[in-house]
């Protein structure tokens, strides 16, 4: 691979290979739709319909944008080897809450919030990890922020869900009310 640095939008990415940019160029996308599509996803009633669309949408895009992590991270192993070990994770989570969903086992509920809301923070922590220091903001902070940050305020919000969320209790009064019946 190429060294030196190419700039784009402010951006420098550590490398002039046309083939590590042209990996960037799709990675990049996939962030973005990662990071919308979990948003809304996160944000959208539960239930059939906009959901559980965008919740696969997003998975798929976990594991296209884990794809080319692992990719980049090849390339650039000496550097960016803790990028590819956040991306597995990140497209770990992501599985397990999507498993969790799917085969509805008791508690699947808590498991599919905590496997999806950490897939989502351990993708945000990955984006800051990797760009925080040239970022707007960002790059006045201490390095170990890009690490814990998106863990900190992610962290809360899981919780909260956890503990409050309709879809959960309403797991809950089922899993108790069959447990009465049996």
């Amino acid at each position: 691979m190429t060294e030196g640095i190419t700039t784009v939008a402010g951006i420098a990415i550590p490398s002039t290979d046309p083939v590590f940019l042209s990996i960037v160029a799709i990675h990049v996308p996939l962030g973005i739709l990662c990071v919308v599509t979990g948003a809304i996803a996160m944000l959208s009633e539960k239930g059939p319909g906009r959901h559980p669309r965008l919740g696969t949408i997003y998975y798929w895009s976990v594991a296209a944008i884990f794809a080319s992590a692992t990719l980049l991270s090849i390339m650039r192993w000496e550097h960016n080897y803790h990028l590819f070990v956040l991306g597995l994770l990140a497209f770990s989570a992501a599985h397990f809450g999507r498993a969790a969903r799917r085969r509805r086992r008791p508690g699947w509920a808590r498991l599919h919030i905590t496997g999806m809301g950490s897939s989502y923070v351990l993708l945000l922590t990955a984006f800051y990890v990797d760009n925080g220091h040239q970022l707007p903001l960002w790059k006045e902070l201490p390095v170990w922020t890009y690490w814990t940050l998106p863990a900190l305020v992610g962290t809360p919000i899981i919780v909260w869900a956890l503990l409050r969320h309709p879809v959960v209790k309403q797991a809950d009064a089922a899993r108790t009310a069959a447990g009465r019946s049996g």
